[in-house]
């Protein structure tokens, strides 16, 4: 079993930055890929990044490619998503999933998830 729990969002002005983390529990959160997922309201859970246990491979969606990075900290059992160039379509709330597997598809699913985070981006 592992638990999820997001931190960092809130509000920023577009352009201006976020920092996301999320604390996994559990002693084999290396063995795990991690992603963040983000959802609008009135639109469905998209995926946003990914990355796999040993953090040597990474998976961004084109929308974010460039403006966000994803890193895992397996020492602290940490992911971050760190979100640059912010803009107001990136308001959404923000979920942290872990998956066995490293995603090979936006449309993979996930074995745990978090509860999310909001952030909201002013125009």
């Amino acid at each position: 079993q592992v638990q999820l729990v997001e931190s960092g969002g809130g509000l920023v002005q577009a352009g201006g930055s976020l920092r996301l983390s999320c604390a996994a529990s559990g002693r084999t959160f290396r063995s795990y890929a991690m992603g963040w997922f983000r959802q609008a309201p009135g639109k469905e859970r998209e995926f946003v990044s990914a990355i796999s246990g040993s953090g040597g491979t990474t998976y961004y969606a084109d929308s974010v490619k460039g403006r966000f990075t994803i890193s895992k900290d397996n020492a602290k059992n940490t992911v971050y998503l760190q979100m640059n160039s912010l803009k107001p379509e990136d308001t959404a709330a923000y979920y942290c999933a872990a998956r066995v597997l490293m995603w090979s598809s936006p449309s993979d699913g996930a074995n745990y998830w978090g509860q999310g985070t909001q952030v909201t981006v002013s125009s």
